[in-house]
């Protein structure tokens, strides 16, 4: 495991100071849960684009033609 000095502004250190504490976690645990969610936030807008760019609108609409033609109930 790394360690990590992080500077952080005052008031972005006291919210989250705050925060953790009201979740009954370590200032530690919150910023690394919180740079593991950007990270898979990134990943994930990587990972659809690149499925995007396989995608084919013709196929789509053929797909969506199979699909009957009814009423939601």
């Amino acid at each position: 495991m790394a360690a990590v000095n992080l500077r952080l502004p005052d008031s972005v250190y006291n919210f989250a100071k705050e925060i953790s504490s009201e979740d009954k976690i370590s200032l530690n645990q919150f910023i690394a849960t919180a740079v593991a969610e950007k990270i898979s936030a990134l990943n994930t807008e990587e990972y659809l684009n690149k499925r995007a760019k396989k995608g084919s609108k013709d196929k789509f609409l053929k797909a969506l033609d199979k699909v009957p033609d009814v009423e939601a109930k």
